[in-house]
């Protein structure tokens, strides 16, 4: 037989597979795994050539998978000042004061939304420590935004606007901008003058950022954008020049008032990818954000708001939903709202059986009881973000909290609820909205924080799957990923801890001993 061209022996193995759960030695040739076992049934595998490594008591899992990442358009987001430690308009304040400047501008992100206090976002609250300066600063949940009004006035923008899709240029009562920017359209009008990194810069950023995905035991990503559109040649470059330390798997955005040669675009690009990155599934939006007011729900609100789609028309998201299944392509809908979620669950029952063609909705962060068992048996994706948890409070003072009120706040990251009746729950962290360790979306899972009910808690073991087989299973990809078995990928795992068994506050610093993507070493602890 060939030989392998990595051994890893002395690991204690977590296969997933269920024909056998438990091994101690794996071999890996050309990016894949060719045996499983223990150490006498991997020796014959061995050659002059092959590299022995011993994990010297270390647990080996399939390859962890963020289920939901930005991780190019991240970069661009997540550019300038971090005010992710924000916790009160004076400290916002003072970061501002001493802001550096890109080009004149003043750009920031990960403004918390509990910053304000319970004010209104608004500009008048940090344009004299401006000077005059334009400024785009991006809050946490990437759907919103607080801009100056040197911005403004840069942008064109006057007063309010009309969009496609639900997104709105908040003004006062005398109709002038606030500088509080909502949802995608409402940015773009002055996100497209902030300053944007240069190519080179952007390449070693993102160089950079996979190799610290790596680092924390992550071989592959569901990322929910494709860019502006150049992000395949972007990568098609860099895999021509070097080995992607971690596996992407793209959904390109379809918006409001797609047309027909919109979503025959969007077929086509299924067929773009590489070696470790490729399109696969479209990513919509049925709403928001909670904090934001835009989240679609059943009932309004503590301000009256959250009553409308982010579709104007919910009727043409089903259609278009409709016309990509029926050309077989995967779709991702991010539905946070009870509302949401269920106009998405009644739009995949309407297509019928489908089969293994498995579509996903993204984040639901609150979902009554009656719509739980409707994602098992209409066998669609639930894709949650444990660490998001982390924006809300015990006490439900929050922004989140106090929107929806105790009753909607109750039934908060219902991801045990889901496990429990039997639906797929793939785990991510919707980087750069929360850190990319896929070590704390473990943690998360097994702790969740703030309004989320411990209760609610998933065991070790679920959370391991929703890292790895349950991802895989959300991709489509079970048969290629997901498991320590022969035939499957060789992207690997190991962590100094054993994750199954491990109490969450050492899972989320576990030591990651050695991370491989399709059989090449990308990360050495």
């Amino acid at each position: 037989m060939p030989a392998a061209d990595t051994v890893l022996t002395g690991a204690r193995v977590h296969t997933l597979d269920p024909a056998r759960p438990r091994a101690g030695a794996v071999a890996v040739r050309a990016g894949e795994i060719v045996a499983v076992g223990d150490d006498a049934d991997v020796r014959d595998w061995r050659g002059p050539g092959t590299e022995v490594v011993d994990l010297a008591g270390a647990t080996l899992t399939p390859g962890l998978t963020d289920g939901h990442s930005h991780p190019v358009w991240g970069i661009e987001m997540a550019t300038g000042l971090d005010l992710s430690g924000v916790g009160d308009p004076d400290q916002l304040r003072a970061a501002l004061r001493t802001a550096p400047r890109n080009d004149g501008w003043v750009v920031g992100w990960g403004l918390d939304h509990n910053a304000f206090g319970g004010r209104p976002v608004d500009r008048a609250l940090v344009e004299d420590v401006l000077a005059g300066a334009p400024a785009f600063i991006r809050l946490y949940d990437g759907h919103s935004a607080l801009v100056s009004g040197a911005a403004l006035a840069a942008a064109g923008v006057t007063g309010p606007r009309a969009f496609a899709q639900r997104a709105t240029v908040v003004c006062d009562s005398g109709g002038r901008p606030t500088g509080h920017l909502i949802e995608h359209a409402a940015m773009d009008l002055v996100s497209v003058l902030v300053p944007k990194p240069a190519p080179a810069e952007r390449r070693a950023r993102l160089l950079g950022l996979l190799d610290g995905m790596a680092a924390t035991g992550l071989t592959g990503a569901h990322v929910m954008d494709l860019g502006d559109g150049d992000v395949p040649e972007l990568l098609a470059s860099l895999e021509a020049q070097t080995h992607l330390p971690v596996r992407l798997r793209l959904a390109p955005w379809c918006m409001p008032g797609a047309g027909e040669d919109d979503l025959e675009e969007l077929v086509d690009l299924q067929l773009r990818g590489g070696r470790h990155w490729g399109v696969g599934g479209v990513k919509f939006f049925m709403d928001g954000t909670v904090e934001g007011g835009t989240a679609w729900l059943e009932d309004a609100d503590c301000h009256g708001q959250g009553t409308d789609a982010f579709w104007p028309d919910p009727a043409a998201y089903t259609k278009a939903v409709r016309r990509l299944h029926e050309a077989g392509v995967r779709t991702a809908t991010h539905a946070i709202g009870d509302a949401a979620v269920r106009h998405v669950l009644d739009t995949v029952e309407s297509l019928g059986a489908s089969g293994r063609l498995r579509h996903r909705i993204e984040h639901i962060e609150t979902v009554p009881d009656q719509e739980i068992a409707r994602f098992a048996a209409l066998g669609v994706i639930a894709s949650m973000q444990p660490p998001h948890t982390a924006y809300t409070r015990a006490d439900r003072t929050d922004e989140w909290s106090k929107r929806l009120g105790d009753e909607r706040a109750g039934r908060a990251w219902r991801c045990r609820d889901l496990r429990d009746a039997g639906a797929v729950l793939a785990l991510g962290s919707d980087w750069p909205i929360a850190h990319y360790d896929v070590r704390q979306v473990l943690a998360t899972a097994l702790a969740p924080r703030g309004a989320a009910a411990p209760g609610r808690a998933l065991t070790g073991l679920m959370a391991l799957e929703g890292c790895t087989s349950h991802a895989a299973l959300a991709a489509g990809e079970q048969d290629v990923a997901g498991r320590v078995a022969p035939g499957y990928r060789a992207d690997l795992t190991a962590l100094g801890l054993d994750p199954v068994e491990a109490p969450a506050d050492e899972l989320a610093e576990a030591p990651v001993r050695l991370t491989m993507t399709g059989g090449r070493v990308t990360y050495r602890g």
